[in-house]
C-alpha cells in the first residue's frame, strides 16, 4: 500500500510553514539510509538509476530541476544526499551542463564531501565550493579587468593589524580582547555595517559589544585605514569586493551569469547579509536556484548568520517549489522524540517553522538523564558509561563528549586519560596548547627562575599563593569575569592551572615553583603524543554537521546551557537550538548529565538546564515516551553493556579523619584530612610506592601520574589500607586501577617485597 509523501507544497502562508508529520513511520522498499556511505560505490549507469534508493521527498527534490526550489531539511534527513542526487540527475539526464552548476556551502569539509558524492554519481565537472573560495576565484580572474593590476595579497590573520590599530587608538588589548575586537569587526563586515554605523547596528541587533561601541568603531576605522595603506585585503573583503565588482560592472556580472546558470546553496539558514547579496548578484533575474536549510539549526547568529533568508524565500519567490524532508534516517525514535519535544517548547520565528522529524530507524535505548553531586563525579560517571559502551562493541571513534565551551574539555580529557581511554579534541586546541596556558607557563617559568628576587612573590606564603600572584598578571581573578567570549574561556583555563597548583602543593608540601613548572612540562609533553583514534571531545558548535553512535551531553546546567550571557529571548532560543543540535548528533545512545557543584563537598547550588525542565523524568510537564519506545525517558531496558541511569546519591560531606572538620578542598578530601592537621605518613611506604610507580610507568610507557598521582600515593601512605575495600575508598583508586594495581599496592602496604618485573627474553623475539 502506498503512503502519501509527507512533503508539503508551500501554501501562501510562507516557506517555512510547519510540516504535518506522518502519524506512523514509513519505509519504502529499496530506500537506503541517508547516512550510509561506501568508499567505492558503483556509479549509476543511467539517469533513472541515480534516483534509485531515494524516498519520495528526496526524489521530489532530485527531479525539481526548474524554477526556484526551497528544501526544508531536518537533522539526519539526507539533505546532502537529496541535493547531490538532484545535481547528478540533472547532469546525467542532459538537463544541466556540469560547468554551469555552482554549489556553495560553508566549510571546506562540506564542499569536499559534496564533490566526492557528485563524482560517485558520475557528475564530474560540477563546481562545489565555499562562498569565499568561489568569490576569490572570480575576484582573481576579474580584478585586472575591473581594477587593473594584481589582486592585493590576502591577510593570513587580522590580529596584527587590529593590534596596530589599537595602538594608534591608545588602547591596550590583551590576546583575548584582541580576538573579541577582531570578531566584532568581522561581524560588522558580514552584516555590511560601516564603522560609523556600528554603534547603532549593535543596538538594533541587541548585541553585547566586548567594549565601548565607540571604541570598536574607531578601531574598525583605523583597521580599514591600515589595510589601505599596506594594500592588503582580508577574508571578508573577498566577498565585499566581489559584490562591488558585480554591482559596478554589469558586463562582468553578465559574464559570471553566463558561466553559472544553476545555483545550489547548502546550510542556507547560515547565510549572512553579505553572502545573500553576493548570491543575488550571481543569480540575477533568473530563478534557477535551489536552497537547503533548517531554521532549527541556526546556531551562528553571533557571526552574522540569520535564518530570515530561508524563511522569507517564498516571499521573494512566490512560485517556488517547497519540499520538506522530515524522515530521520540517523537517530532512533527515542532520540528523535526527545529532539522534537525540546523544540515543542521553543518560541520565536524559527520555532514557528520547525520540522517534526519522523524516525525511520528501529527502536533503541531511551535517552539517559543523570544528575551528579559534583563535576569530578560527572566525569567519573561518563567514563564508566564509555567503558561499558566500548565493552559492548561501540568503537571509540563512534563516541562523542559534547560541551558548551572549550574550557570544559580539560576535566574530561583527564578523566579519559586516567581510564586509559584515548580521546581527541575537535574544534579546539588541547589544554596545554591554548595560548593563555602557554603564556602562563612562560610567566611561571620566569618567576621560578627569579625566585626570591621577584617582587611579585614577596607576599606569597606558599606555592598556591605564588601561582595565584603570577597568574593575576595574566588575567586570573578569584571570581570569573561577567559575560561571554574569550575572556571567560581564558579565565577558565587559568583557573584550572590555579586548581592544579593547589592539588600539587597538597601532594608535595615542600614543592617549589620550579617543581610545579617541571610537572606542567611533563603533562604537556604527555598530551603532545601523536594523535590517535579515540573518543571525540568537542564543543556543541564544533559538532554541527557530525554524528556518532553515542553522544554524551555534559554540564547541562543553567548558566552553562543556556550560557550566562544569553539574556534576550532570541539569545535563549539560540541556546535551545544548540542543545537540539547536540541531541540530533546521536544515532542510538544519548546521555545527558549535569553536576550540582563544581568540587566534591561543595554546595550543590546549581540547577539543571531550564531546557530539560519538561523533558527529563520527574520534571514538570515531562514529555511522554516515544511511540514504539520501552518505558519512560530513562526507563526501559538499556542496550547490552550499557548501564541504566541511576538515581543520583548526594555524597555526605567529607570530614577530616584527624579533627572531624568538614572538607571542601579537593586535595584535602583526597587525603581525608585538613592540610594543617598532623600527617600520619609512613615515609618508608611512600618511598616504596614511588619506586614501584616508576617501574610500572616504564613498563606501560606512560608518565608516572597515569599510574597514580602523587596525591593518591600520599593518601595511600597515610591510610595504609589493609584490603581492597579500604583501598577503593581512597580517591583516585578507581575500579580499573584497583584491578590492575591493587594486589601490588596492598602487598607494599603489608610490608611484602614484590618480585622483580620479568624481562623479555631476546631469544623469544
Amino acid at each position: 500500500m502506498h503512503t502519501p509523501p509527507v512533503s508539503v507544497r508551500q501554501t501562501p502562508h510562507g516557506c517555512g510553514r510547519p510540516a504535518r508529520p506522518a502519524h506512523r513511520t514509513w519505509q519504502h522498499g529499496g530506500v537506503t539510509p541517508a547516512t550510509d556511505s561506501t568508499l567505492f560505490p558503483q556509479v549509476p549507469d543511467t539517469p533513472d538509476a541515480v534516483l534509485e534508493g531515494l524516498d519520495p521527498e528526496q526524489r521530489e527534490v532530485a527531479t525539481a530541476l526548474h524554477g526556484p526550489v526551497c528544501v526544508l531539511a531536518g537533522a539526519g534527513t539526507g539533505k546532502t544526499r537529496a541535493i547531490t542526487h538532484r545535481i547528478a540527475y540533472g547532469v546525467r539526464a542532459g538537463i544541466l551542463q556540469p560547468a554551469s552548476v555552482l554549489a556553495v556551502t560553508f566549510t571546506q569539509r562540506a564542499a569536499g564531501e559534496m564533490r566526492g558524492r557528485l563524482r560517485q554519481l558520475g557528475a564530474t565537472g560540477v563546481q562545489a565550493r565555499t562562498f569565499h573560495s568561489a568569490a576569490l576565484r572570480q575576484l582573481q580572474f576579474f580584478w585586472p579587468r575591473a581594477i587593473g593590476g594584481e589582486l592585493p595579497p590576502l591577510l593570513e590573520s587580522k590580529a596584527p593589524f587590529v593590534a596596530e590599530a589599537a595602538a594608534r587608538c591608545r588602547l591596550r588589548l590583551d590576546r583575548g580582547e584582541l580576538r573579541d575586537a577582531t570578531a566584532e569587526i568581522e561581524w560588522a563586515k558580514v552584516t555590511r555595517t560601516v564603522p560609523d554605523d556600528y554603534p547603532a547596528a549593535i543596538a538594533a541587533a541587541a548585541r553585547e559589544a566586548p567594549r565601548d561601541p565607540a571604541e570598536i568603531a574607531r578601531l574598525y576605522t583605523l583597521y580599514e585605514q591600515l589595510k589601505r595603506e599596506r594594500s592588503v585585503i582580508d577574508f571578508e573583503d573577498v566577498l565585499l569586493l566581489t559584490v562591488g565588482v558585480l554591482q559596478d560592472r554589469p558586463d562582468i556580472a553578465e559574464t559570471v551569469r553566463t558561466q553559472y546558470q544553476h545555483f545550489v546553496v547548502d546550510e542556507y539558514q547560515d547565510v549572512s547579509p553579505l553572502q545573500q547579496r553576493l548570491l543575488e548578484l550571481w543569480v540575477g533575474d533568473r530563478d534557477s536556484l535551489c536552497v537547503v536549510g533548517d531554521a532549527s539549526q541556526t546556531i551562528y547568529s553571533f557571526t552574522g548568520a540569520t535564518p530570515d533568508h530561508l524563511l522569507d524565500f517564498r516571499t521573494r519567490h512566490p512560485d517556488a517549489t517547497v519540499v520538506k524532508l522530515v524522515r530521520d534516517y540517523r537517530s532512533t525514535p527515542q532520540v528523535v522524540h526527545l529532539a522534537n519535544s525540546l523544540l515543542g517548547h521553543a518560541r520565536g520565528r524559527a520555532a514557528e517553522h520547525r520540522l517534526e522529524l519522523v524516525s525511520q530507524r528501529d527502536t533503541g535505548p531511551d535517552p539517559v538523564f543523570t544528575e551528579y553531586a559534583d563535576e569530578p563525579a560527572e566525569a567519573e560517571g561518563l567514563v564508566r558509561r564509555i567503558r561499558a559502551l566500548l565493552a559492548s562493541g561501540v568503537p571509540a571513534a563512534q563516541i562523542a563528549v559534547l560541551y558548551r565551551v572549550n574550557a570544559q574539555s580539560e576535566l574530561y580529557e583527564q578523566a579519559l586519560a586516567d581510564a586509559g581511554i584515548p580521546c581527541r579534541l575537535r574544534g579546539a586546541e588541547r589544554f596545554f596548547e591554548r595560548p593563555e596556558v602557554k603564556e602562563a607557563g612562560v610567566a611561571l617559568r620566569g618567576a621560578a627562575r627569579a625566585g626570591a628576587n621577584d617582587a611579585l612573590l614577596d607576599d606569597a606564603v606558599d606555592l598556591p599563593s605564588q601561582v595565584r600572584a603570577v597568574l593575576t598578571t595574566k588575567g586570573w581573578t578569584p571570581e570569573p569575569p561577567p559575560g561571554a567570549g574569550v575572556a571567560r574561556d581564558r579565565w577558565e583555563s587559568l583557573a584550572a592551572l590555579v586548581r592544579l597548583a593547589g592539588d600539587y602543593a597538597s601532594a608535595h608540601p615542600r614543592a617549589t615553583l620550579a617543581d610545579l613548572v617541571a610537572e606542567l612540562d611533563e603533562r604537556a609533553k604527555a598530551q603532545h603524543a601523536p594523535p590517535v583514534e579515540g573518543v571525540t571531545l568537542a564543543s556543541l558548535h564544533a559538532a554541527k554537521g557530525l554524528e556518532w553512535d553515542a553522544v554524551f551531553l555534559t554540564g547541562l546546567t543553567d548558566g552553562m546551557l543556556p550560557i550566562t550571557y544569553a539574556k534576550t529571548d532570541e539569545q535563549l532560543e539560540e541556546e535551545r537550538r544548540l542543545l537540539y543540535v547536540g541531541i540530533t548528533r546521536a544515532r542510538r545512545h544519548l546521555h545527558l548529565s549535569w553536576a550540582l557543584a563544581r568540587s566534591p563537598g561543595g554546595r550543590g547550588s546549581r540547577r539543571p538546564s531550564r531546557f530539560l525542565q519538561r523533558l527529563r523524568p520527574g520534571s514538570t510537564g515531562a514529555a511522554p515516551q516515544a511511540h514504539g519506545g520501552t518505558g519512560s525517558v530513562t526507563g526501559g531496558r538499556p542496550a547490552r553493556g550499557v548501564p541504566q541511569a541511576r538515581t543520583p546519591v548526594r555524597r555526605a560531606p567529607a570530614r577530616c579523619r584527624v579533627c572531624g572538620r568538614s572538607l571542601t578542598d579537593p586535595g584535602e578530601i583526597k587525603l581525608m584530612r585538613c592540610e594543617d592537621c598532623p600527617s600520619q605518613l609512613d615515609e618508608a611506604l611512600y618511598e616504596r610506592l614511588h619506586e614501584w610507580r616508576a617501574q610500572q610507568a616504564a613498563l606501560l610507557g606512560q608518565p608516572d601520574y597515569c599510574v597514580f598521582t602523587d596525591r593518591t600515593l600520599l593518601a595511600i601512605a597515610e591510610n595504609v589500607p589493609g584490603d581492597e575495600t579500604e583501598l577503593s575508598r581512597i580517591a583516585g583508586v578507581r575500579a580499573r586501577k584497583l584491578q590492575q594495581f591493587g594486589a601490588d599496592v596492598l602487598a607494599l602496604c603489608a610490608g611484602k617485597e614484590l618480585p622483580e618485573p620479568a624481562e623479555e627474553d631476546p631469544a623469544a623475539s
